[in-house]
């Protein structure tokens, strides 16, 4: 029914329905048939039987969960252990993770090729790690599952935005997740995140696959159930906390914007704030990139333009860094390199949704 038809009632509802339905089943059993099949490419076929022919002392409750722990194996690198569990369980393709790891797209493929061949030549044994061990794959499992969750909220090409059944598996994946590790603020936290974001799917494009900024949403199309959830769980992983962690900090600014009813009522001063303290502790371009979104709000373009000096090496691939840029550069009335920024941006999009929006906005320029 969320995907039911901005038009009105189809013609014979029970067989759209049905179709959806049947469109639904087909992509997890692909995606389910993709995580058996890969895993031998990875592992050696006896130490992959080794993983299921032992009793199994995890306590993970789903297979794929048990694929993805036992992908994110300590003796690799984590860049290595995150991209291969990716590539191999998630079934995300090579373009994707390079996107999703800021590396271009050989880069990556030649990354995930050496890492083949130093897992065999190894000879690592691979098993399902006991409930003892699992707090040390932790961060691994955690960067797989969002990650994964990143390509199902802003696809890295093709004619859609939004993948949604990536995002929900992430969430599956998630709930999963708080279940076996329940004190973890991290875990709680990133679920809060996830769901905080995804409650605004519905208000994200208009009824013809535009892109509607955040400013501009119907709040009434957003899951208010859904970020009731998010701010529960929120409120939760800050009472576990130590120290907050990365997860619990854009947790915070997820539900600062889910807050707000209206967008008028955003509170944008403590949003700069959380991501100055995410920049602090991830050293993150990423994040300084958001947070400029944010001083923008604050303190006005000018301020933002200074904080985004530099990234170009960072981010030389990311199209959102000149499309912030050419947005700062518009409402400055510096024109010219506006359209210069907008036309940059342009050629490293990937879906078409963003490259209407990019377009419609170097026009207004």
């Amino acid at each position: 029914m969320s995907h039911w038809p901005v038009e009105g009632v189809p013609d014979n509802p029970a067989a759209w329905l049905l179709t959806a339905a049947r469109r639904r089943a087909l992509d997890r059993l692909r995606r389910d048939a993709t995580a058996a099949r890969k895993l031998p490419l990875l592992v050696k076929e006896d130490a992959v039987h080794d993983v299921y022919d032992v009793e199994d002392a995890s306590g993970i409750p789903d297979e794929r969960l048990k694929l993805i722990f036992t992908c994110c194996h300590p003796a690799m690198s984590m860049e290595a252990r995150v991209a291969l569990t990716l590539r191999f369980v998630a079934g995300l393709r090579t373009p994707e993770i390079a996107r999703l790891f800021l590396v271009s797209e050989p880069t990556m493929a030649a990354r995930l090729t050496r890492a083949k061949k130093r897992l065999s030549a190894a000879g690592i044994p691979f098993g399902v790690p006991e409930r003892h061990e699992l707090g040390r794959r932790r961060d691994d499992v955690l960067a797989v599952v969002y990650l994964i969750f990143t390509e199902g909220y802003a696809a890295t090409s093709g004619d859609r935005l939004i993948r949604r059944e990536l995002a929900d598996e992430a969430i599956r994946l998630g709930r999963l997740l708080v279940e076996l590790l329940p004190e973890d603020s991290e875990v709680v936290a990133l679920l809060a995140l996830m769901v905080l974001h995804h409650a605004r799917r519905s208000s994200r494009l208009d009824s013809e696959g535009r892109i509607v900024l955040l400013d501009d949403q119907d709040r009434g199309l957003w899951h208010w159930s859904e970020i009731d959830e998010g701010m529960e769980l929120l409120a939760r992983a800050g009472r576990l906390a130590g120290p907050p962690g990365p997860y619990l900090l854009q947790a915070a600014i997820a539900g600062a914007h889910g807050q707000a009813r209206d967008a008028a009522d955003t509170d944008w001063p403590t949003i700069a704030k959380l991501y100055a303290r995410l920049e602090e502790l991830t050293g993150s371009a990423v994040v300084r990139l958001n947070r400029a979104v944010a001083v923008a709000r604050v303190s006005g373009p000018e301020s933002a333009l200074e904080l985004l000096e530099g990234l170009d090496a960072a981010l030389p691939r990311h199209h959102m860094l000149p499309a912030v840029r050419a947005d700062l550069l518009r409402r400055l009335d510096r024109r010219e390199e506006a359209l210069a920024a907008y036309s940059r941006a342009l050629e490293l999009v990937g879906t078409d949704p963003e490259r209407d929006f990019l377009l419609a906005m170097r026009a207004r320029c």
